[in-house]
């Protein structure tokens, strides 16, 4: 039995309908081609030097990047050879506005006696004498006085124990609602 199939008639690769925009094709006479200009021709830092003996043309470019430090030729070891550096160049400009001014308002340095005397205190009394009160004492930050007169770890971790303990009554005074809120604030703190 011969059965003759027939192959089924695929489809025409080629568009039934004009294009929108006919373009001329790339590389027919319809298009010029393209012809990229030449980057030393019109660059200004180039020098172009013609060679009559062989008839051709000798370009030096420069590269892009700064010069080394270590070229003997930018920066030559002579300071007769150097270009003469400028005198007062000026300053860049500040990044924040705020610190050209002379601010009055800032501490003067604390002369030694003070210094001692604010360590004295300190360390007689740290409950009494804490950082706040000594740097209004003085005129200084609480910083100055943590640097200056730091208390030895034992008295530090006792102090912190009995602050902590007073914070503890005053939390027992908290009611539900704000309790819960600054627990689930101290749980997110811990998914950091």
């Amino acid at each position: 039995m011969n059965v003759c199939r027939r192959l089924p008639v695929a489809p025409s690769l080629t568009r039934s309908y004009a294009t929108r925009y006919p373009r001329p094709r790339p590389g027919t006479s319809e298009r010029s081609a393209y012809h990229a200009p030449d980057p030393l021709q019109n660059n200004p830092s180039a020098v172009v030097t013609p060679l009559t003996d062989e008839g051709l043309t000798f370009i030096h470019r420069p590269p892009p990047t700064a010069p080394s430090p270590h070229s003997l030729t930018s920066a030559p070891t002579s300071p007769f050879l150097r270009p003469p550096t400028p005198v007062a160049s000026p300053l860049p400009p500040h990044i924040r506005p705020s610190a050209a001014k002379v601010d009055a308002t800032l501490p003067a340095r604390m002369s030694d006696e003070d210094i001692a005397k604010l360590r004295q205190l300190r360390l007689s009394d740290p409950e009494v004498y804490t950082r706040g009160k000594l740097a209004e004492m003085f005129g200084c930050t609480e910083n100055f006085v943590g640097l200056v007169a730091a208390l030895k770890k034992p008295k530090r971790k006792a102090l912190l124990k009995t602050r902590e303990e007073a914070h503890k009554l005053d939390r027992a005074k908290w009611n539900e609602k704000h309790t819960l809120v600054k627990e689930i604030r101290a749980k997110r703190r811990q998914l950091w």
